[in-house]
């Protein structure tokens, strides 16, 4: 071989031998491009939502979503600072369904009102000190009553004090991520200090869905207590004035104005919706209903991926097999404008980061992702590798490092056309 060619080959040698040793890059088989900066998120947003238009809402704030999935449908200063009033006993109602589910506390437990609680004012059930009344009695007339005493009593049941649950509250809260929500009492009456948003409603009132205890007593619409004694009125009419509506609470201040929290299920869809600020309850049932018809009635659930199904490869040249099957982690099923499923495509984005082998079957390789034409996100799941994957050996990843080397190196030497 002249000595120029062996030099080349040297330098191509060395390279390769490199390249072996320290090989962690990938290809993508399929990373469509996307909109970029949030001008273009934005935009593509009011695309996507200008094939159905969203309703005009009166109140402060509002927002729409699968509750299963907590797809958002609509949102209207969904971020706003505000007095939630009575929307806080969702965070109450919570903890304590929690504390049950953990076994700490039971809805037959027997709860002593202390005087602090029988001197609550506000909407109430008129408890009396030294009344006797039990877990489950309390969470009703909290649930369905909206009672400020029913509600501090059950504080008090969980952490002995009010202002210790509160504390719990506010910590429950950050672990939910919400992070525009400050509690300072379990009832919600006005204080500075006390606030929150439709988006951290939404977040809180999808946790307590998950008890379906709950939307037993929300769903009553004339429940009772004290033995049947007493009767427990509904403070939301939005059970009796919509088709499928089950809850979820109510809220109303001077300095909150009225507030609801609405859901309602048919045909195997729950929605969940939230309306702050409006300016009457007949204002907050009609604008929660306004809600409500336009999650129904514009959008469709669809199956766009199965979970385990083949979404696309990906190149991994340390890999004993190069390109690496893709699957889905979970289901994707979402909600979509009605009638516009076809234009819905689902796209493998893998991860931005260097993927070396040996691959193990399950492990993360990046994204399934269903997107509007427009670039808007509608959800998404974990793509991982489906099946345990070896490193090649040596000689392979070395030969393959040759090959990418000389095909970089002549590739771009084409006659021009």
């Amino acid at each position: 071989m002249p000595g120029r060619m062996k030099s080349v080959y040297a330098r191509a040698l060395a390279v390769a031998m490199v390249a072996a040793v320290a090989m962690a890059s990938h290809v993508c088989l399929a990373n469509p491009r996307l909109p970029a900066g949030a001008t273009a998120q934005a935009e593509a947003k009011a695309e996507f939502y200008s094939l159905v238009p969203a309703p005009e809402i009166a109140a402060t704030a509002a927002m729409l979503l699968d509750a299963e999935t907590g797809q958002v449908l609509f949102s209207m200063n969904p971020d706003e600072r505000l007095a939630p009033a009575s929307i806080t006993k969702v965070m109450t109602m919570l903890i304590v369904m929690e504390r049950v589910d953990e076994g700490k506390i039971s809805l037959d437990d027997t709860v002593v009102v202390s005087r602090e609680a029988s001197m609550m004012g506000g909407s109430q059930v008129y408890l009396k000190e030294k009344e006797q009344a039990s877990v489950e009695d309390l969470m009703a007339a909290t649930a369905i009553r909206s009672a400020n005493d029913a509600s501090y009593a059950l504080a008090e049941v969980v952490s002995g004090t009010a202002d210790a649950f509160v504390e719990l509250m506010n910590a429950r809260a950050e672990e939910l991520g919400m992070s525009n929500t400050h509690f300072a009492n379990p009832e919600g009456l006005d204080d500075p200090d006390h606030y929150t948003t439709a988006r951290d409603i939404a977040i809180m009132s999808r946790e307590l869905l998950a008890h379906p205890r709950v939307l037993e007593w929300t769903s009553t619409w004339i429940g009772n207590m004290r033995g049947g004694t007493y009767d427990l009125f509904n403070t939301n009419r939005l059970i009796k004035a919509y088709e499928g509506a089950d809850g979820l609470k109510t809220g109303q201040t001077d300095t909150a104005g009225w507030c609801l929290v609405g859901t309602a299920a048919r045909g195997g869809t729950r929605l969940l919706s939230v309306v702050l600020g409006a300016a009457s309850d007949d204002d907050r049932v009609r604008e929660t209903s306004k809600l409500l018809d336009y999650g129904f009635q514009k959008f469709e659930r669809t199956r766009f991926v199965d979970a385990g199904a083949s979404v696309g490869m990906i190149r991994v040249p340390s890999a004993a097999t190069q390109d690496v099957a893709v699957m889905a982690a979970d289901d994707v099923v979402l909600l979509s404008p009605r009638g516009f499923a076809s234009e819905i495509g689902v796209h493998f984005e893998p991860i931005q980061q260097d993927i070396s082998a040996p691959i193990e079957k399950g492990q993360p390789l990046g994204r399934v992702v269903v997107r509007m034409a427009s670039g808007e996100e509608l959800g998404s799941t974990l793509a991982v590798a489906g099946a345990d994957v070896p490193r090649a050996n040596a000689i392979v990843r070395a030969w393959r490092a040759i090959v990418r080397f000389f095909s970089e190196l002549f590739g771009g030497r084409g006659t021009k056309a």
